[in-house]
């Protein structure tokens, strides 16, 4: 207790029989329940005041009343608080006012002040005893809550909404301090209009929650883990001296020779753990993960007034009634109704300073959240220590999944310059540079464009050569085998988490129910219950039987919900709703996609009309440019308009457990997500060129606009340069300036708001913000899933269509790299601390990482065999080459067409731009000549080509499957030795529990030889005596086996 602090003790109802309204204010008045009461009341000055006598201000309570309402129990204790200054004991917020008791977690509400009354310092002090509420009646006032009223002032208008959140508040704390819980109120806050609920969870609930949630916590048992010997603990050594200085400063990531032998929590068997320091042996983590379990499972069943119902008028009292009945309001619940604006952990301490006590936060800050150490290991078990498993599970997986880019980066930048290196050996593209040649090409388009020359796509047919070679085939073939080899390495990697984090046995229980889901079963329970009584209404009820009646109702009433649950049928609208609106959603995609391809065709009809030879040649590289951009601008834009509509056809849907809701919303999302990411791509990649028909006989989009067909070195250099700069635009932007900006700016008008909200409050220059102030200015946890999703998709990118961008690996991983730093630094200084969640596996992330390895085989497949010219070289090279080499090949891809076969209307409009008359032109096609008797059919090479392209297909893919499958089948998902841990530690308890039994029994035996040896005598020398202590002198045969019963 500070000074100035003065407590009112709640005396029992026979202590205080009759207890007086409390109207004195300020002293004006004698404390009720006669000199008894005085004489307590007076005591619990003495005990709490340091203030003498004459100087004390006492505001005085009516002690009756708050028994009365239920708020609290007669044993308990209120300390209602003066003072407003924070205190140093208490570490700015981090613990009670005492000093001694950690704030474990924050609840938020708003409140008002009424401008009648007389603001009094709101800091209420809960006492360490369970205080319980009996139940809450309305029109009373709470204790510490609110001032005196100065006498003649005008009542405020009620706020019956208001009333009613502060009701169900009343009526919530009182159960959490029913279930253990402590409490400490703080409305003296600088932030305006904002309450602090401070809760601490003492050590025998602590206990009993770890009991019932089967927590693992480390006894004092301790072994040796088993090291490698000879060879591999050579290499092992050497490799912890080379890695040393790139490895983080911290305790937790030290290599462990030792380890203590976990078991789930038990009050029975307390003796097996190491309770030395009570204060540290639930950590913080733990501790808030404890209380959060106790405000979702603790309940808010009763609501003063029913919502919509103005001036609490009960309009429907049967609705009101089995809403008090039925209706259940957890944490979640009351989040969700706005009862409560915020429940959060608090963070250990300030990051940075230079007087910050040190704590975890600022040790993750320094090894962890900073740029500067970008190059280290990532502190995994101190994560999981401070964020929980769930959060440091995704880390552990971030970082794995960038240390396999290394190898894939370093394997795609030898490709591509192996692409570099023989790019003037490439025979094609030579052959289309070759000035000699002088290949007339068709028309690009109909009317505006001429005919032009084919070495004037030199530069597109060598560029393209860097990522369509050979090497791009092999490329494709690792990367397959990279992606079934990282899976593998996770979840070798995820079971050594498992063992470390002693989460081996683990297994997820049943979440409780979402507040949305609650609320449908009750509105479902309540009609169904007034088709009931219309029922009964019409049908006579049998005199004999309606006590039998009142009962069931009765049973119904307290219970309405229970066997009430949400069909097909009750989610069939969802259902539907969910089915069209992604339809539609990716039928948008689509439709975008069209309207940037009429942008193209139009853009490059326009460009061929300029004047300047420079614009003219570079129409290709103009249009693609910009079109791209489109594409990455739209992109972005719908990624966040399909988050938004993902999440709320989950919520329509209503899911019942939160993980059931996320899983849902992970689904939607990634399919959204990536249809508008990978819909352009796929165009280029499989659709462009394809169906653009021949000169004189195109193919048009509403009968005006030309299909537009690749360039002729192939469509792979544009596949590229789309994926190229979605990948990078999307990890820049989106990725990077996003997370950076978007929390800096909301910070920011958090701020503004606050001062518009708050303009005549002076700020205190000497005070220093609470830990609870500071942390609800941050930004709230809005989960991982936004965190996996970019990830996922950049896996997409570097897997789907690696084979026309090797360099992808490369710029994923120097993406991630800043990835990770900017990751933590948002969780260690831009986010309220999130709730630690227990997790053994990243979830259905894993799943969906599977399908996309899979598809990305039959994918690459497409690329390699459809998009890039290797098959048709292939073709060439070993059917049609007349000299075994590529000489010859371009001439053979390319079809003959007679320029007096154009439609009316077609034709260039300047047929002698290239200084002579064109008769024949060439065009990209395996087509029969002019002059042949079947002059622009499809010719026999074609099918050669599409058939060698569908065998590769088939062999690719069942080939690079197996081996994927084969990785998977010999590299085994537990590493040896940590299943040789594990069962060592089975061993070991075996033994433990074992050797304790045995000691039970030694001692049992021990105390039963003394008893006999101590009966022996007495019953030899003095049975009399004895049988005269026992029963005064009657016999009593019922005690004559007194020791050996021990």
């Amino acid at each position: 207790m500070q000074e100035g602090d003065i407590g009112l003790e709640a005396l029992s109802p026979k202590e205080a029989p009759e207890a007086e309204p409390a109207g004195a204010v300020d002293g004006e008045g004698a404390p009720p329940g006669g000199p008894r009461g005085r004489a307590a009341t007076m005591r619990v000055h003495e005990k709490y005041s340091t203030l003498p006598a004459e100087d004390r201000s006492v505001h005085i309570i009516n002690i009756c009343a708050i028994e009365d309402i239920g708020y609290l129990p007669s044993e308990g204790t209120l300390l209602n608080s003066l003072s407003v200054d924070p205190d140093a004991e208490c570490k700015y917020g981090l613990y009670f006012r005492d000093g001694k008791r950690k704030v474990d977690y924050i609840l938020v509400y708003h409140h008002k002040r009424s401008s009648g009354s007389r603001a009094l310092p709101r800091r209420v002090l809960q006492n360490d005893t369970a205080l319980g509420a009996h139940g809450t009646k309305q029109g009373h006032p709470l204790p510490g809550k609110g001032g005196p009223v100065e006498p003649g002032s005008p009542d405020p208008p009620m706020d019956y909404h208001e009333d009613d959140k502060q009701f169900r508040r009343e009526e919530y704390e009182g159960n959490l301090l029913e279930a253990g819980l402590e409490l400490e109120r703080d409305e003296e806050t600088k932030i305006h209009g904002i309450g602090f609920v401070k809760i601490h969870a003492p050590w025998s609930v602590l206990c009993r929650e770890a009991e019932f949630l089967k927590l693992k916590m480390p006894t004092k048992k301790m072994y040796h883990i088993s090291e490698t010997r000879g060879l591999l603990k050579t290499i092992s050594s050497v490799l912890q001296k080379i890695t040393a200085p790139i490895q983080p400063k911290v305790a937790e990531h030290r290599p462990q020779t030792t380890k203590r032998l976990s078991y789930p929590f038990s009050r029975e068997k307390q003796h097996l753990f190491d309770l030395s320091d009570k204060d540290s042996f639930f950590d913080s983590k733990t501790r808030s993960t404890i209380v959060y379990e106790i405000l979702k499972r603790t309940t808010c069943t009763k609501a003063k007034y029913s919502m919509g119902q103005g001036e609490g008028r009960k309009k429907d009292s049967a609705l009101l009634s089995k809403r008090r009945k039925c209706g259940k309001y957890g944490i979640t619940s009351l989040l969700a109704n706005g009862v409560y604006s915020a429940a959060y952990p608090l963070h250990d301490g300030d990051y940075e300073g230079d007087h910050v006590e040190f704590n975890d936060r600022k040790l993750l800050y320094e090894e962890w959240a900073s740029y500067g150490v970008f190059y280290k290991y990532q502190p995994i078990d101190l994560v999981r220590k401070y964020f929980g498993e769930k959060i440091g599970l995704y880390f552990a997986w971030l970082g794995a999944y960038t240390q396999m880019l290394i190898p894939a980066s370093i394997v795609g930048v030898i490709v591509f310059l192996y692409g570099c290196a023989t790019m003037d050996e490439n025979i094609p593209s030579m052959e289309m540079c070759d000035q000699k040649h002088n290949i007339t090409m068709c028309p690009l388009c109909d009317k505006t464009c001429s005919y032009w020359k084919m070495s004037s796509a030199c530069a597109t047919a060598r560029a393209s050569h860097l990522f369509d070679n050979p090497a791009t085939v092999f490329f494709s073939v690792f990367m397959a085998l990279w992606a079934a080899t990282f899976m593998e390495h996770w979840k070798r990697k995820q079971m050594r988490l498992n063992y470390r984090w002693d989460l081996t046995g683990f297994e997820e229980e049943e979440d409780h129910p979402r507040a949305e889901y609650e609320a449908r079963v009750l509105e479902k329970s309540l009609r169904k219950e007034s088709k009931n009584k219309e029922k009964r209404r019409h049908v006579p009820e049998e005199s004999t039987n309606k006590w039998k009646q009142r009962v069931k109702s009765a049973m119904a009433g307290v219970k309405l919900t229970d066997k009430v649950k949400l069909t097909w049928r009750d989610r069939f609208p969802a259902y539907f709703t969910n089915l069209v609106s992604i339809v539609f959603m990716i039928a948008v995609t689509f439709a975008i996609v069209l309207g940037v391809i009429i942008y193209r065709i139009s853009t490059a009809a326009a460009l061929a009309m300029n004047s300047s030879p420079s614009v003219r040649s570079n129409i290709r590289v103009t249009v693609t440019a910009t079109a791209v951009m489109i594409n990455l601008v739209v992109i972005i834009l719908l990624d966040e308009v399909y988050g938004c509509i993902a999440r709320w056809l989950t919520k329509i849907e209503v899911p019942k457990t939160e993980k059931s809701f996320e899983e849902r919303l992970i689904f939607k999302a990634f399919l959204l997500k990536f249809v508008n990411s990978y819909t352009p791509i796929f165009y280029v990649a499989f659709f462009k060129g394809r169906f653009v028909g021949r000169p004189g006989d195109y193919v048009y989009i509403f009968r005006s606009f030309r299909m537009e067909e690749c360039a002729p070195g192939g469509c792979l250099m544009e596949l590229c340069i789309q994926l190229s700069i979605i990948m990078l635009g999307k990890q820049l932007i989106q990725n990077n300036l996003f997370e950076i900006g978007i929390p800096k700016m909301k910070k920011l008008l958090r701020r503004l708001r606050r001062r518009r909200q708050s303009p005549g409050d002076p700020e205190e220059p000497g005070k220093r913000k609470q830990r609870y102030e500071v942390d609800h200015n941050l930004e709230p946890f809005a989960g991982l899933t936004p965190e996996y999703m970019e990830m996922i998709i950049q896996f997409g990118f570097v897997t789907l269509f690696v084979a026309s961008f090797p360099l992808a690996p490369l710029f994923a991983l120097l993406n991630n790299i800043i990835e990770i730093r900017l990751d933590a630094k948002k969780f260690v200084t831009e986010l309220r601390r999130p709730v630690a969640v227990r997790a053994k596996d990243i979830g259905i992330w894993y799943n969906i990482l599977r399908g996309v390895g899979k598809l990305a085989v039959i994918i690459n497949a497409f690329v390699i065999s459809f998009t890039s010219d290797f098959i048709p070289r292939l073709v060439y090279l070993y059917m049609y080459s007349p000299d075994g080499t590529m000489r010859g090949f371009v001439n053979h891809t390319l079809s003959s067409f007679n320029t007096s076969d154009f439609q009316s209307g077609t034709a260039p409009s300047d047929p002698l731009e290239l200084g002579y008359e064109v008769q024949i032109c060439r065009y990209k096609d395996y087509r029969e000549p002019p002059w042949s008797e079947h002059k622009y059919d499809i010719s026999k090479d074609f099918w050669a080509v599409l058939a060698a392209r569908l065998a590769f297909v088939i062999v690719f893919q069942n080939l690079v499957m197996f081996m994927s499958d084969f990785v998977d089948w010999v590299i085994p998902d537990i590493p040896k030795d940590i299943s040789q841990q594990i069962h060592k530690e089975k061993v070991l308890m075996v033994e433990l529990f074992m050797r304790e039994e045995q000691g039970k029994q030694q001692l049992l035996s021990t105390w039963m030889e003394k008893d006999r040896k101590r009966a022996e005598p007495c019953n030899n020398h003095n049975p009399g005596a004895h049988l005269d202590s026992l029963g005064g002198g009657s016999p009593a045969p019922s005690h004559g086996y007194h020791g050996e019963a021990l």
